[in-house]
C-alpha cells in the first residue's frame, strides 16, 4: 500500500504573530478543496490588518445545519462502534490536536480558527433521531455521542440539543455511549441514570493532562482537569458506568502523565479506560507545529521527532490497526505504561451495553390500541 504524503495546498506562513487567548489555533490554513485562499501575511495585505480587534478576539458564530439525517455510520475497525450522533459540526473547545478539524474543510471553512469559531448547529437533531429510531430499518445498537465533535461544547448549555437527543434515546431505551471533555454532562444525570437501569448508558470523560496550565492552551475552552474529575465522581455516585479516555497521548509532552491520570480518575470513580495516540491528519499537522512554536518552542523538535517515530517517520499515518496506537518502541512503551497504570489503579474492562430494553412508540400504541 502506497501512503500519501500530506502536501500543503499553498506554501504559506502562519497568519498570526502570537497565540490568541481562548483559542487553540491562531491562524486559518488553506482549505485543501478550495481554489481561492487569502493569505493575510502576503506583502500586498494592508499593513495593520492583522491587529484589528476582531482578529484578536475572534468571536464565535453559529450557523443552522440543514442536514436531513442524524445518524452517521462507519466501517472502520479502529473506532469500536458503527453508529454515532453529532449534534454540532465544528467545536468551540478549540483543542489544537483535534483530528476532526479537517472535516470543516468539506463545508468550505478552514481547519484552523474556522473550526472552533464557526459552528454548525443541528437544531432539529432530536426530531431527526426520533424518526430514524422509529423506522423499522433501525436495528437497535449503541449510538456514540459524539463520534467527531464534543456534544457538550459551550453552546450546548443554551441550546440543549444533546439533551433533547438523550430524551429521545431514553424514551426508546436505545443504548448510548458518551465521550466528552465537559463537566456539563452532569446536567443530564437524570436521563443517564434512567438509561443505566437498563444497562444502556456509559460515559467516557476525556482527560489529556492534569496540568491546568497546559490544558488552558492545549484545550482552551474545555473543563479544567479538576472539573472533569468531579464529573467522574458525580456520574459514579449516580451509578452510571463511567470511564476515562486518556486521549490523545502526546509523546514528549503528556505521555509521562498517563499513570497519574489513571490513578486520579480511578480515585474519582472511573471503572474503565482507553487511550489513543495523537493523530495529525491534513492541516492539523501544520497547526500543531505552529502551536508548539508558540507555546513550547524548546520541546517542539523532541515532540515532533517522537511523533514521527510512532508514525513511520511521518507526522501522520492513517493505516488501519495502527493509527490510534502508533507503532515501534515508543508505542510499545506507552501501551505498557497504560496497561500497568490500569492494573495498579484497579481499572477494569469497558462494559457491554444492552439493547434488550429497546422499544418503539408505535409498538406501544399497537399494544394498547
Amino acid at each position: 500500500m502506497t501512503l500519501r504524503k500530506f502536501v500543503h495546498v499553498v506554501e504559506e506562513t502562519p497568519q498570526s504573530h502570537s497565540a490568541i487567548r481562548g483559542r487553540g489555533a491562531s491562524w486559518s490554513p488553506a482549505n485543501r478543496f478550495e481554489k481561492l485562499h487569502v493569505d493575510l501575511t502576503d506583502v500586498d495585505v494592508v499593513e495593520g490588518a492583522l491587529d484589528t480587534e476582531e482578529t484578536l478576539r475572534r468571536p464565535t458564530q453559529y450557523f443552522r445545519d440543514g442536514t436531513k439525517s442524524i445518524i452517521t455510520r462507519n466501517t472502520s475497525p479502529d473506532v469500536g462502534f458503527e453508529t454515532s450522533l453529532n449534534p454540532y459540526r465544528g467545536c468551540e473547545h478549540g483543542c489544537i490536536y483535534c483530528y476532526a478539524r479537517p472535516t470543516h474543510e468539506y463545508l468550505g471553512f478552514s481547519a484552523g480558527l474556522d473550526f472552533e469559531s464557526k459552528i454548525m448547529v443541528k437544531t432539529n437533531a432530536p426530531e431527526l433521531l426520533r424518526a430514524e429510531l422509529e423506522s423499522p430499518r433501525w436495528q437497535p445498537q449503541t449510538l456514540v455521542l459524539s463520534g467527531v465533535t464534543d456534544p457538550y461544547q459551550p453552546v450546548e448549555r443554551k441550546l440543549q440539543i444533546t439533551r433533547g437527543c438523550l430524551e429521545v434515546l431514553t424514551q426508546f431505551r436505545n443504548p448510548v455511549a458518551i465521550i466528552t471533555k465537559n463537566h456539563l454532562v452532569t446536567r443530564d444525570i437524570d436521563l443517564l441514570r434512567e438509561l443505566a437501569t437498563c444497562n444502556a448508558a456509559a460515559v467516557n470523560v476525556s482527560v489529556t493532562s492534569l496540568d491546568q496550565n497546559l490544558q488552558r492552551v492545549l484545550e482552551p475552552r474545555t473543563t479544567s482537569p479538576q472539573g472533569r474529575l468531579d464529573a467522574i465522581e458525580q456520574l459514579r455516585a449516580a451509578k452510571i458506568p463511567v470511564g476515562v479516555m486518556v486521549a490523545p497521548i502526546i509523546p514528549g509532552l503528556t505521555d509521562h502523565e498517563v499513570p497519574k491520570i489513571l490513578d486520579a480518575c480511578a480515585k474519582a470513580g472511573a471503572q474503565f479506560a482507553g487511550y489513543t495516540i495523537i493523530r495529525l491528519p491534513w492541516a492539523v499537522a501544520p497547526l500543531f507545529e505552529h502551536w508548539l512554536e508558540e507555546h513550547f518552542p524548546r520541546r517542539k523538535e523532541k515532540v515532533l521527532r517522537r511523533i514521527r517515530h510512532l508514525r513511520g517517520n511521518r507526522l501522520n499515518n492513517s493505516q488501519w490497526h495502527t493509527r490510534m496506537t502508533g507503532e515501534g518502541i515508543f508505542a510499545d512503551q506507552i501501551a505498557s505504561l497504560f496497561n500497568v497504570g490500569c492494573r495498579r489503579a484497579g481499572i477494569g474492562a469497558r462494559p457491554t451495553l444492552s439493547c434488550k430494553s429497546f422499544r418503539r412508540s408505535t409498538t406501544q400504541l399497537r399494544l394498547f390500541g
